[in-house]
């Protein structure tokens, strides 16, 4: 993988995390590289759920709306995971 496909993942897996915790009503309280990583792990595995399903040229609306959902399971799951941690 070339710099410039890692630097893309970070900042797609940024934008994703932003927008998974922006779902979740409250604070959660999770690290801003927790936020990352789980946006980066769901940026890939909804392209890997969805891309082969659809065939589609521009954004793929769906495909954005499955990874931000996957991230906002994520984000739930870290800060119910860390604050059972912390107790």
């Amino acid at each position: 993988m070339e710099v410039s496909g890692i630097i893309s993942a970070i900042v797609i897996g940024a934008i994703i995390g932003a927008l998974g915790r922006l779902v979740i009503p409250g604070k959660q309280a999770i690290p801003i590289w927790l936020t990352i990583v789980i946006g980066i792990v769901a940026a890939l595995i909804g392209t890997a759920i969805v891309g082969p399903l659809r065939d589609t040229s521009g954004v793929d609306w769906i495909e954005i709306i499955v990874q931000v959902g996957l991230a906002a399971a994520g984000v739930l799951l870290a800060t119910s995971m860390r604050s059972k941690g912390n107790t």
